[in-house]
This record gives C-alpha cells, structure tokens and sequence, in this order.
C-alpha cells in the first residue's frame, strides 16, 4: 500500500495522525501517512518514535522504502519495542533538530552542484557535514574559491520551492539530472523538481530549507581525489 509521504510537500512538518496499514516481515511499521523521510539519495532516514494512544512512546531508529518504486515506507522500531498492531492509530513524531540540519545540509549540497557544474557521482548529506563526488577530469579545485561562492550564493536569499512534473517531461529534458549515481524515482507518472531561484534545478525526492539563508555559513573541509576523474568535496557547517 502506498504510503502518504507528507514531508515531499511540507518538509517542516514535525508529526502527523496516521494509522498502521502493515507489519513488515523485518517487523517495520507501515503507516498510511507519514512525516518521516526514508533514506535515499544520500540522505538517512529519520529517526523519532510513534506514540500510540495511551502515549507509549515506541522509538524509530530509522526509516525505509520497502519497494523500487519508493512507494511504500516502514518504520524500524528498536528491538524489543512494543510494537503496534494493523488498525492501531498513532502519532509519528521525527526528531526535528535532526532534520532541520539534513534538510539546511541537503540544500548547501544542491549549491555545491551549482557552484561546480559536473556530472555528480555520489553524495552524503549529513547533519553537520555533507559531501558531492564529481566526475571532474583535470583537478585544479581550490577550497577558498569554492566556499566564497556558496557564501555568496547564500547571501542571495533565493528562496527554495518544490513542483512535479511528468516521466516523459524529465525523458525530453535530460540536463536536468545531474546525478550518475542516483537516478530520480520513475515509474508513478510523475518526479519531483526543486528550484533554488535562479540558482538551481533538478529532481530530487529529499528535504529541503525554504530559503538558502537558513542554510548559515558553510566551509570547504576538503578535496579529495578518488579516481582517475573523480573529485570528492566536503563541506561543513562553520
């Protein structure tokens, strides 16, 4: 059963009402809605608890797809927790100060594969750090240069929004993906843009700020050679 990904339209919601639809084999929880983001494209899943309705707090360690489509969410709860039952209602809450972090990191990152425009082979959003491999062929990258540039482009207050367009319309315009590595969910009809105005466009199913300047100050912590042509950067909240 398809579930309810709320937060692909209001990355800032912090809980919902929902009720269990399924129990995975691994014991995930299935919930009709959810605030929780499952990991993918770089960026780990949520953690936070489901509270039931006498108020038991059951914690999630992390959540995840549980098909190709990225269709369907299940909630890994802890071993040994009491888990909820098909039927039960429950509240899922995330933990908020984690997100926040991944969803300002998410979007630093969507400006780093602005400020270097090359084919992006890998990344890892993190809650204090983050990363991009490119397919560079010549080196040549200078740190202070780089962290100028994304300082400048947070300084724009661009502000960041999200719009779906069709499979076919991604298919005629095949620029706008700039991943090797991940490739953007087909296959539901539609996938997911975010725009960073008048700096940034390109599929992505992650959490994102609304605007950069919340993103704060960012550094360059390193460049690092992985391959013939592959660069990978890092970058850190300062």
């Amino acid at each position: 059963m398809a579930t309810d990904c709320l937060f692909r339209e209001d990355s800032y919601l912090q809980s919902c009402e929902a009720r269990v639809v399924a129990v995975t084999e691994q014991g995930g929880i299935v919930l009709d809605r959810t605030v929780f983001y499952a990991n993918s494209g770089g960026q780990p899943g949520d953690t936070g608890a489901l509270v039931s309705a006498d108020g038991t707090r059951i914690a999630v360690g992390n959540a995840v797809y549980t098909d190709a489509a990225k269709t369907e969410i299940a909630h890994l709860v802890e071993p040994g927790a009491p888990a909820p039952k098909v039927g039960d209602a429950v509240t899922a809450e995330i933990d908020w100060d984690k997100r926040y972090a991944r969803m300002r990191m998410h979007t630093a990152l969507h400006l780093l594969s602005a400020v270097l425009p090359y084919a992006v082979t890998g990344g890892s959003v993190g809650d204090t750090e983050g990363r991009l491999d490119f397919d560079i062929p010549e080196a040549g990258l200078d740190k202070d240069a780089i962290a100028a540039k994304l300082t400048e482009m947070i300084a724009t207050d661009a502000t960041v929004s999200s719009r779906w367009i069709s499979d076919a319309e991604l298919e005629a315009n095949p620029g706008l993906v700039k991943t090797m590595s991940v490739k953007p969910p087909m296959g539901t009809g539609r996938v997911r843009l975010i725009e960073i105005e008048n700096l940034d466009l390109q599929p992505c199913g992650g959490t994102h700020v609304r605007n950069v300047s919340e993103i704060g100050s960012v550094r360059v912590t390193g460049i690092e050679k992985k391959g013939k042509q592959n660069r990978r950067v890092r970058i850190a909240f300062a």
